[in-house]
């Protein structure tokens, strides 16, 4: 039984570092479209 706890806890900390991985990515595309927002913004209103 305990050797499928650590089959099973290692399984999640894989699986944790993937999700945080997605997280991190999804973070940085958001920042990334929140930069060429505001850059769009700013030559709209320089125009």
């Amino acid at each position: 039984m305990v050797s499928d706890d650590v089959k099973r806890l290692k399984a999640l900390e894989a699986e944790n570092v993937r999700l945080k991985k997605l997280v991190a990515d999804q973070a940085l595309n958001i920042q990334v479209l929140k930069e060429i927002g505001a850059k769009g913004g700013e030559r709209a209103g320089s125009l």
